[in-house]
């Protein structure tokens, strides 16, 4: 997920939640570190939209690259837990979570996938799987905030972790059928339009789908089962764009890699927008979201496509990564890990190095085997196996089939912190 737009959006649930406006739209400070910030927390900026999603994210993208965090670092981790077992955008864990604490779908479920990478804190993990399944929408989806409406990314990143933790399919289908999956394929535009294949964040106000690529980076993994660490896959036949309704979630999953190959075909990169108000109207390459395509389409068997967009990080991103902080520099591990490239010579920049020093000196480091061949993985790999996205695709088909419609008596039904 782009930082960016994580920052933004996280800073407008921040002002309908009553919080100061000031503190939503605050620069960053330019000293180099904020003295207040808790020991064990990754990065020198302030961490109110994002300290736990960049914890997560560093902590994924360390684990993949076979270093082990300070304990210091995942205990500051497991204490933004609250009670009820959400994980905020950020929180003040000298006191207890209350009705003021917003709850942050989309960092629980990076906390989650994180914790279950490192394989620690397994009741860690536990609560949050309950509190996540809780909170899923009746569509089967999930919205950034409990209550809020399902939204393409926040439901492919609470599926992907939910895959993760081993959660059954069964434990998520709500009445009617409705699962991750089918939640996620609401979102996707129609093969043979303007931008077939591609995701939307969210329908408009009159319903219509707008193409978005950050929605279908996310969504392609989603609809796999598949967690923010995917892994090296080799490369598949081109990706193609199927017609039609009643599509599997592999299709859909396919056919949003089609649209980013396509994307990328060109200048090798996603844009940003404009940004309101600028006198320079031209796009700005969006590094973020080109590093989530990159992941995305190698997950989906294809990163042979991404291998542009590859080259072009490696040429331009650094500069980015380093300012963007731990959150920034672990997309471009992870996007390096996914396509079988050396982060410690990304470019010429070493990001395992960069990412370390962003937070406390790892409890150990292990360089890989500079061999051509991968190492082979330990049993609680940090990569996504096919097999797990294969058999989250299968019970869609055994849920549907066998009309499951009720949630286990024992899910917690308080959405409340």
């Amino acid at each position: 997920m782009s930082v960016r737009r994580r920052a933004a959006a996280l800073a407008f649930t921040a002002v309908l939640c009553g919080a100061a406006a000031p503190a939503a739209v605050a620069a960053p400070s330019p000293s180099p570190s904020t003295p207040d910030l808790p020991a064990g927390l990754y990065g020198t900026k302030d961490p109110t939209y994002d300290g736990v999603w960049r914890q997560s994210l560093a902590f994924l993208a360390q684990k993949i690259e076979l270093v082990t965090p300070a304990t210091q670092s995942v205990d500051w981790l497991v204490a933004q837990q609250c009670d009820s077992g959400a994980f905020a955008s950020y929180r003040d864990a000298s006191a207890p979570c209350d009705s003021k604490t917003v709850a942050d779908t989309n960092a629980s479920a990076a906390a989650v996938q994180a914790l279950v990478e490192l394989g620690v804190h397994r009741e860690t993990v536990d609560n949050g799987v309950s509190w996540l399944k809780s909170v899923q929408n009746v569509d089967g989806g999930w919205g950034y905030n409990p209550g809020s409406p399902s939204d393409a990314n926040s439901t492919a990143v609470v599926t992907g972790a939910l895959a993760r933790a081993g959660v059954p399919l069964v434990d998520v289908t709500k009445a009617g059928g409705k699962t991750p999956y089918t939640a996620l394929q609401t979102f996707a535009l129609p093969c043979g339009g303007e931008d077939g294949g591609a995701f939307a964040y969210q329908p408009d106000k009159d319903g219509k789908l707008t193409a978005n690529a950050d929605a279908t980076a996310a969504a392609v993994l989603g609809s796999m089962g598949k967690g923010m660490a995917a892994g090296n896959y080799n490369a598949a036949k081109a990706p193609v764009c199927t017609k039609g309704t009643g599509l599997t979630a592999e299709q859909s999953a396919q056919n949003g890699a089609s649209y980013l190959a396509k994307a990328l075909a060109g200048s090798g990169h996603l844009d940003l927008p404009p940004m309101p108000g600028a006198e320079d109207s031209a796009p700005q390459p969006d590094f973020g979201n080109t590093a989530d395509a990159v992941v995305a389409l190698a997950a989906a068997g294809h990163k042979d496509k991404a291998a542009p967009a590859v080259a072009y990080l490696e040429k331009h991103a650094q500069g980015w990564a380093k300012e963007g902080g731990p959150a920034a520099t672990a997309q471009l591990v992870l996007a390096a890990h996914a396509t079988g490239t050396d982060a410690r010579d990304f470019g010429g920049v070493d990001l395992v190095r960069q990412l370390n020093a962003t937070g406390p000196a790892p409890a150990a480091t292990a360089v890989p085997s500079p061999t051509a061949t991968a190492p082979e993985k330990p049993a609680d790999t940090t990569s996504d196996d096919e097999g797990l996205g294969l058999w989250w695709i299968i019970g869609i088909g055994l849920a549907f089939g066998a009309g499951i419609g009720f949630l286990l008596s024992g899910r917690r039904k308080n959405q409340q912190l």
